[in-house]
């Protein structure tokens, strides 16, 4: 594995970490508008949010590693990309 893999794979689950944090974010300020009696954090919501989301992703790149190489195609498997699918346009 080489330090360009990594580099992706570190920003990939910035940007996935704080995608699934604004999602939660968004909704929870809508249904906290309504409901006044809920105490939980906002910020408690979207690191949970993040951090489950990060986890499942961290998850299936571990299984990929089994073999102790990761490559891009490995990558792009784990967050969900198709690479197939954005090439044929």
């Amino acid at each position: 594995m080489n330090l360009q893999v990594v580099k992706d794979v570190a920003t990939r689950l910035i940007a996935l970490f704080v995608s699934s944090s604004l999602g939660i974010i968004t909704g929870s300020s809508v249904i906290d508008a309504f409901a006044k009696d809920i105490s939980v954090p906002l910020w408690y919501k979207a690191l949970q949010a993040g951090g489950a989301a990060v986890a499942l992703v961290v998850y299936d790149l571990s299984k990929a590693l089994s073999d102790g190489k990761l490559t891009k195609a490995e990558v792009d498997k784990a967050f969900g990309v198709d690479r197939d699918k954005h090439s044929a346009a």
